[in-house]
């Protein structure tokens, strides 16, 4: 018989300061070794859960507790915080935040100088962590300059050092480009099965967390546990998409092509499905289903003339990076992580002056304009929120741009107030950012720009952290802008944004342009896929199951047809 590792029975939880439980009545049991993923929509109550877990709550966060919760057969009640993260090791969306040590090594090593462990003792176990995440080759390296998906492993090894018995992760793919993603995910599938650990994963990407098999996925909205279930009991329902959570995309194919999903079509995995039973379904789908004509194309409205970047002579950052921007379009840049993307954005609002080339905005190079002229052109949204905010409440901080143009105060209410209704934040108006999320304070940001209505917007990872909900509620509002005429381009790891959202993609791989095409060509490109750590989209893989010759207009397709019927 299985050993309950987790058990919350009729728990509840409020925050000293809400006037409301953000937890009611939460049953739910988790047993050793099982992978267990929550999903549901921002401010459903699935990070306080976390906290719970971890010892945040109370111990960070105070309010009031009622019901049970044990963890390992221990009322939490009679635990301290240090006592839990024996037990309850916690991976963060942002592995920068977590770094103590100097090295890798010192950092692995962090949690057992606090237990006073001997240094033998302690830096067998830390080769052994850094081994089991395959990170032991840089234990001299600083965590700080390794790529994303390195900084993962190595908060991985620093929680799995003390052979803790829960791994809890929160957005661990949030951060990382999609072949990175996978790899984490296979990572810590490999982990589950050596050491036998009980892993529990919060995560807003349920297709990238399905490319490994789940044991049970935990739905939550409004505090409340809505599902509890198999991954193919849940896909076979409706319960995603009436909570706002994006079902994976050849799930949303199926269901267009009038397909009838049951948990018999095992769809867990575009891998593990059935596709014979609905495969002239899909067929006739896209033979009936044509793709309306291309609009007219506009002109160019910025362009890059072979930009090469360093920050010193030893190393090159760019290199004759040469790619133009359309009027009106809305354009993403991808590439693993690493690929100079971020940096891209920074030379063209004018924080780095390039090594050589020409920036063009309209035609006209803009190399001596200061960066105040260039933002009044040019809006650019970083992806750390808490490297833009400067204000410490909501209002002001959005108000902030206006007020240092002259607009009046009826002016800035006006326009303050219908931006933070689009990015869904008008309730937080007069709250402390200091006590929003990571998602709210990305939208925070996101607002600051948007309230100026600059010709172009730069967004870096516009959507990391947020729900479907909200991600669609802000990529509607670029939509409409863009339909203003304001021309988008991001920054993005997310494929699913890309293929639904972008005209054009610019594809970076070791700091040199290898792509500059339309999304579904560039996501059925194998060469290119490898070398920027990008990934098939599962639409290609069921086009090919269901053996239609040409994946990529099946795509296209899709892609026309969902944006119709989602009036984007």
């Amino acid at each position: 018989m299985k050993k309950k590792i987790i058990e919350f029975k009729d728990f509840n939880f409020k925050y000293r300061v809400q006037a409301e439980p953000t937890l009611k009545n939460i049953n739910l049991t988790i047993y050793e070794g099982e992978k267990v993923l929550i999903v549901g929509p921002s401010g459903s109550g699935k990070s306080t859960l976390a906290h719970c877990l971890n010892g945040l709550v109370p111990f960070f966060y105070s309010g009031e507790m009622s019901g049970e919760l044990r963890i390992n057969n221990e009322d939490i009640k009679n635990k301290n915080i240090f006592e839990l993260s024996k037990v309850v090791g916690t991976v963060l969306q942002d592995p920068d935040s977590q770094f103590i040590g100097l090295t890798v090594g010192e950092d692995i090593a962090f949690k057992l100088e606090n237990y006073c462990v001997e240094q033998n003792e302690m830096i067998d176990r830390v080769n052994k962590a850094a081994k089991l995440v395959d990170i032991d080759k840089e234990l001299e390296a600083s965590p700080y300059k390794l790529s994303g998906g390195q900084k993962q492993r190595v908060t991985l090894a620093g929680v799995t050092v003390d052979e803790v018995k829960v791994l809890l992760f929160d957005e661990p793919l949030a951060s990382l480009d999609p072949a990175t993603g996978k790899s984490a995910m296979e990572l810590i599938d490999s982990i589950q099965q050596k050491e036998n650990k009980t892993m529990v994963i919060i995560e807003h990407r349920l297709e990238d967390v399905l490319h490994c098999k789940v044991d049970r996925i935990v739905v939550m909205d409004k505090g409340c546990i809505v599902a509890d279930t198999t991954p193919n009991e849940l896909l076979s329902t409706n319960i995603l998409e009436e909570v706002g959570v994006r079902e994976p995309l050849y799930i949303t194919a199926l269901k267009y092509s009038g397909c009838e999903i049951s948990k018999d079509l095992k769809p867990e995995s575009i891998n593990t499905l059935d596709i014979e039973k609905c495969k002239d379904k899909v067929n006739d789908w896209y033979e009936n289903t044509k793709k309306e004509e291309s609009k007219t194309k506009n002109d160019y409205i910025l362009e890059l003339d072979n930009i090469n970047f360093s920050y010193s002579p030893e190393k090159q950052i760019l290199k004759d990076v040469s790619f133009k921007i359309r009027k009106g379009d809305i354009a993403s840049i991808v590439g693993k992580n690493g690929a100079g993307k971020s940096t891209i954005s920074k030379l063209i609002c004018g924080f780095y002056k390039p090594t050589s080339g020409r920036i063009l905005f309209d035609g006209k190079d803009i190399k001596d304009e200061s960066i105040k002229e260039r933002s009044e052109k040019i809006g650019f949204v970083m992806q750390n929120p808490n490297q833009m905010i400067s204000k410490t409440m909501v209002f002001d901080e959005v108000a902030f741009g206006l007020k240092i143009r002259g607009y009046n105060k009826e002016e800035i209410k006006e326009k303050v107030e219908n931006v933070l209704k689009t990015c869904g934040l008008y309730g937080y108006r007069n709250w402390p950012i200091s006590a929003l999320s990571f998602g709210q304070k990305k939208r925070v940001t996101i607002a600051s720009i948007l309230v100026l209505n600059p010709e172009v917007i730069i967004l870096d990872e516009p959507t990391a952290g947020q729900d479907f909900k909200h991600y669609t509620e802000i990529m509607e509002f670029l939509v409409e802008l863009n339909k203003k005429g304001v021309t988008i381009i991001m920054v993005t790891h997310d494929m699913h944004l890309m293929l639904e959202y972008t005209s054009n993609v610019v594809v970076l791989s070791n700091g040199q342009k290898i792509g500059d095409d339309k999304s579904t060509k560039i996501l059925t490109n194998k060469e290119i896929i490898e070398k920027a750590n990008l990934k098939e989209t599962s639409l290609q893989e069921l086009a090919i199951k269901c053996k239609i010759k040409d994946s990529v207009e099946f795509v296209n397709r899709f892609i026309d047809y969902d944006r119709r019927v989602r009036n984007i």
